[in-house]
């Protein structure tokens, strides 16, 4: 007895009815077309005339080739493009940095550059013979200013003769040395002469400022005759005794020091503002000239000043 095959009948079922799933695809078209449409509107109702007809003259000629096209015809404000040489548009796509951001970076660059000449300075110390023997009287610190260096007196070892501005020999050899370091960088130097509280009676008619302003010169003229340029020299002033190192005892020796300050640019340009934006070195001695100094003598001698006093006993000198 044969078989009988089995037939099995399955009817397909479409999901969803006779319509399938196309609908969606036309309605996320048409919700693309309508944000496209609304965005026109939205563009159009806030762009300024002139961006109305940038966008007119893109229609009409997209490439920009024609007057009114361009590439580029509503700006946005947001991040900056790349767009080609010859464009028309180019300086608009320049990155405007602000003022205070430039200067704010040079500072910082500027500190960083002291840093490293500070470092330098103090390995220099540790390695160079000379300044090794007398790393005790050079102190180092950056200030508001730049880069300080002290040169001060310590008992039993002046920088300078008592009441005179000669340097010692040593002293000499310590600024040679420090010239070599001073004169590579490109900052202007300043330098200045500080004295003990002590009145100087050496000589009628001449201070502690004199004295702390021929201190402070002769520091100049080491420095120079070292290796610094001498257009490297930004100011050269004395002080007498009125910066104190030591504000406890104003005899002590560490009050009588010559300061080098290498100036960053503010206060360089401070120092330039303040002699009328001059390019020329300030070099301001506090003293008066000779022909001034000769006409004092000249008063002194024919009684229109007071008499000058007797000259003192070899211990009354001054540094």
């Amino acid at each position: 007895m044969d078989e009988q095959p089995i037939i099995i009948k399955r009817k397909k079922v479409v999901a969803g009815g006779h319509h399938g799933g196309s609908w969606k695809v036309a309605f996320a078209d048409f919700a693309t077309a309508m944000m496209a449409f609304f965005l026109v509107l939205w563009l159009t109702a806030t762009a300024s005339p002139e961006q109305i007809k940038a966008v007119e003259g893109y229609f009409r000629d997209p490439i920009g080739f024609t007057e009114g096209g361009s590439p580029n015809p509503v700006d946005l404000e947001g991040s900056a493009s790349v767009i080609n040489e010859a464009s028309p548009d180019i300086e608009s796509s320049q990155i405007q940095i602000e003022d205070e951001v430039v200067d704010e970076l040079s500072e910082t660059l500027e500190q960083r550059r002291m840093e490293e000449l500070f470092q330098e300075l103090k390995e220099r110390i540790e390695q160079n013979q000379t300044l090794q023997e007398f790393k005790d009287q050079l102190l180092i610190d950056i200030t508001d200013e730049g880069l300080r260096i002290q040169i001060v007196d310590r008992s039993g070892r002046p920088m300078f003769d008592s009441g005179r501005a000669e340097l010692k020999y040593y002293s000499q050899d310590i600024l040679f040395e420090l010239a070599k370091t001073l004169g590579s960088v490109g900052n202007k130097l300043s330098i200045t002469g500080h004295t003990d509280a002590t009145p100087f009676k050496g000589r009628p008619g001449y201070t502690n400022w004199e004295l702390s302003a021929d201190r402070a010169n002769t520091a100049r003229r080491a420095l120079v005759a070292g290796g610094v340029e001498s257009a490297q020299i930004g100011r050269v002033v004395g002080l007498s005794d009125s910066v104190l190192f030591d504000t406890a005892d104003p005899m002590a020796p560490v009050n009588r020091r010559i300061s080098i300050i290498v100036l960053n640019k503010r206060a360089a340009q401070g120092i330039r503002d303040s002699a009328g934006h001059s390019d020329e070195p300030l070099i301001d001695l506090t003293k008066p000239t000779e022909e001034d100094r000769q006409q004092a003598m000249d008063k002194l001698e024919s009684g229109e000043w007071l008499e000058p006093k007797p000259e003192p006993a070899p211990g009354e000198l001054n540094w």
